[in-house]
């Protein structure tokens, strides 16, 4: 029987080829990172209140304007037909179904515009390299729009990969007959690289180093869509991000992927909000595998938090209804943590919440 996301997560162990599971779950060099991320969130402690009316609990909020059903949206995550063979395709269903955002990754291994298709009405953003060649950025900003996404999610934590070591020593390369989808002529393949992973190999080759703050309001000036920068962990960036024209920004760490021994997203959050200061929205990520995990971080501050390896666990045991079993744990879990904080929904949540 499934009932947390570590069922799932048991589940995908069992059935994921070795590369496939290795590439979903390490992080980078000694894994640091990638353990605080979830530890963070358990070393916080909720101070409930008592003799509140939570006969109802509304989870429903919006996000950039956007209603959404609850504050748990899908971060974006590549190559995800390693999980199952309807991939972002799964995804977005289950993500429309569920009430939800999906962010998908420019690394999709399904085409944008066909999980628009089968995202049908639901919410959907999409996240952005910015790539030495701007003509492709430009590409991608175009068809995201043409596509009906409805907002950029820039990656500024990435201009290298990190060195995820199961990855360079299982050589990680897509299996034949799977591609990047979105790529097209110029934009490059993720092959295999011998003594390295192919994946970082491409980033490294194709992906601008460069990049700095005047790319951001480049970007802004580039589309008619909101820019939400992914990947802030200090407070002065996160006021820059706002400063430079982003309408959101996220906390991210990249899952524990990049520099190890970087602060934990939980750790991170309250001074990215205390600095944003009201004038955007703060979304966050990393380590949220509990209910009461979303219910820390909407009291630290987060607007919402974004899942990306519990989507994973569950679209590799069970496609689309997988996907739909994640959220509904994390949902229900949210609230009845709600319901037990003294909080008749989201909008009672407050920072003595916790401590």
């Amino acid at each position: 029987m499934i009932f947390t996301i570590d069922d799932l997560y048991a589940i995908a162990a069992e059935r994921l080829p070795k590369m496939a599971f290795d590439y979903y779950d390490s992080g980078a060099d000694g894994e640091h990172t990638l353990r605080d991320n979830q530890d963070a969130w358990r070393r916080i402690r909720l101070r409930p209140k008592c003799l509140v009316d939570v006969s109802s609990c509304d989870l429903a909020t919006t996000v950039l304007g956007t209603p959404v059903s609850m504050p748990l949206l899908v971060a974006p995550t590549a190559f995800q037909k390693l999980a199952h063979p309807d991939g972002e395709c799964a995804t977005a269903r289950a993500a429309a179904a569920a009430g939800t955002i999906m962010t998908l990754s420019t690394l999709s291994t399904c085409l944008m515009e066909d999980v628009a298709r089968e995202n049908g009405d639901g919410g959907r953003w999409f996240q952005l390299y910015v790539y030495r060649d701007r003509g492709i950025t430009r590409a991608f900003l175009e068809r995201a729009e043409a596509a009906g996404y409805s907002a950029i999610a820039l990656t500024v934590d990435a201009p290298y990969f990190g060195r995820r070591l199961r990855d360079v020593r299982n050589g990680f390369a897509l299996p034949d007959g799977m591609t990047v989808a979105n790529l097209t002529a110029g934009m490059g393949t993720v092959g295999a690289v011998d003594g390295n992973s192919g994946l970082s190999a491409y980033i490294a080759s194709m992906l601008d180093q460069r990049i700095t703050w005047r790319d951001v309001e480049w970007l802004r000036a580039s589309t008619r869509l909101p820019i939400v920068v992914k990947g802030v962990v200090r407070g002065d960036d996160a006021a820059r991000a706002v400063d430079h024209g982003a309408s959101a920004v996220i906390v991210s760490n990249h899952g524990g992927r990049q520099l190890d021994t970087t602060i934990a997203t939980a750790d991170a959050l309250p001074a990215v909000v205390d600095a944003v200061a009201g004038r955007g929205e703060v979304y966050v990520d990393g380590g949220i595998r509990r209910g009461t995990d979303v219910l820390k971080a909407l009291a630290l501050g987060a607007r919402a938090v974004l899942v990306g390896r519990p989507v994973l666990w569950g679209l590799a045991a069970d496609g689309e209804a997988g996907v739909s079993t994640a959220l509904r744990i994390l949902r229900d879990e949210l609230a009845l943590a709600l319901a037990l904080a003294g909080c008749g929904g989201v909008g009672d949540v407050a920072r003595d919440l916790v401590v």
